[in-house]
């Protein structure tokens, strides 16, 4: 059985990001300008730097699509960097030239980044050699994958939103939006603010960060609607979903922490105030009465909507620089600083969208397999009806 899952590669200043994802079944239907709309949410938001000026990412696709269509072998696509042109005397595969490449020397690690711990690790000196994968470029490769997951989704009723409720000190990191809320965001926006009352407390928070030379976190809710019972499993811990979703956010750049549904809330109430009392009718069947769990019992979805709250620290490029270390003389240096954002929490989100569609598809290509899309359905629906007799 073909598993949901997707490998990706290419540098932030390199010719191109290569995605190759594998599991989507034959027959999906693909919606090229929703895909590519998703790439360009991520480059949205107030705060970002002016890579974002340069880049317009879309989707090539060069493989596993005929048509529109999938055709179930893998999916190859190319998103192409614009910028490679300005640094092509720097990050050239088979030529570079020895100024540009000088020029571009990163020798003074960013505190709260993996610059100097991947130079020791891979004996790069360097650092470029580092930061070019580990930038936050990558996360243009888990869009794209995530666009495929969604569309296999989307032909199951699944749907994915998601919102910010705080950039720095603005905002109620503790807000707990509905899915109208969620719904009700504008992409448009200049921080995609789930309360946009408290967007230009937003924006103030971030001015004040880029006069200071400083960056800003923040935090993002990301939910899903439609999503079976019974995708994951007690079993074993590998298997559990809540716990596979949050590797998957936690593995994006700058997220530090994530919970599932009202998780650090719950930490500080009594059980009775923490559980969802369990309510049956004819047309529901089995549902909650709350969501405090996000839609996870047991790391089994239980039918309801998948919430997950994302915490994003500050990025680790600052214009004012932090203290460092030169790794070529030992002596004090100010960590180096190159076009950067103030904040990315907007784009953020759209990224965490893309990582909960990756492992929800996932899971659903684990329980109904499936080589076409109309056998996956058959499978599906078969399952439906039999947890609706229950």
């Amino acid at each position: 059985m073909s598993r949901f899952t997707f490998l990706s590669a290419g540098e932030s200043h390199g010719p191109a990001l290569t995605v190759i994802v594998t599991g989507m079944p034959a027959g999906v239907r693909l919606d090229r300008e929703r895909m590519n709309r998703d790439l360009a949410r991520r480059q949205h938001g107030y705060g970002r730097g002016g890579r974002m000026k340069i880049e317009r990412d879309e989707l090539e696709v060069t493989a596993g699509v005929r048509g529109g269509e999938t055709i179930g072998s893998p999916v190859s696509v190319l998103i192409r960097n614009r910028d490679f042109d300005n640094w092509r005397g720097a990050m050239d595969p088979w030529e570079i030239d020895a100024a540009e490449a000088n020029k571009r020397r990163v020798h003074a690690p960013r505190p709260g980044h993996v610059d100097l711990i991947g130079g020791m690790k891979y004996d790069r000196r360097d650092l470029r050699d580092i930061l070019e994968r580990a930038s936050a470029r990558e996360t243009a490769s888990r869009v794209a994958a995530g666009a495929f997951a969604k569309e296999l989704l989307r032909a199951f009723g699944i749907e994915i939103r998601s919102g910010v409720v705080s950039v720095g000190p603005a905002g109620d990191p503790e807000y707990a939006p509905t899915w109208e809320e969620l719904g009700a965001v504008d992409d448009d926006s200049p921080l995609r603010a789930v309360n946009r009352e408290q967007e230009a407390a937003m924006i103030a928070e971030v001015d004040r960060a880029r006069e200071a030379g400083e960056t800003l976190g923040g935090t993002i809710v990301t939910a899903a609607r439609g999503v079976p019972i019974g995708l994951g499993s007690y079993g074993q811990w590998t298997e559990k979903l809540d716990g596979r979703i949050a590797q998957a956010i936690l593995s994006i750049h700058a997220v530090k922490a994530v919970a599932i549904g009202d998780g650090v809330a719950n930490a500080r109430r009594i059980g009775s105030e923490v559980h969802d009392p369990i309510g049956f009718d004819e047309e529901r069947r089995y549902y909650r009465t709350s969501n405090r769990a996000g839609g996870l019992e047991g790391g089994v979805t239980n039918g309801e909507d998948v919430v997950v709250r994302v915490s994003m620290k500050p990025i680790s490029t600052l214009r004012r620089g932090l203290p460092s270390v030169d790794t070529e003389t030992h002596e004090p240096h100010r960590s180096q600083w190159e076009r950067s954002d103030v904040t990315a929490v907007p784009a953020c989100g759209v990224v965490c969208e893309a990582m909960l569609a990756v492992v929800l598809a996932d899971a659903m290509r684990e329980k109904f397999g499936g080589d076409s899309l109309g056998e996956m359905k058959r499978n599906y629906e078969a399952y439906v009806a039999s947890v609706r007799s229950y």
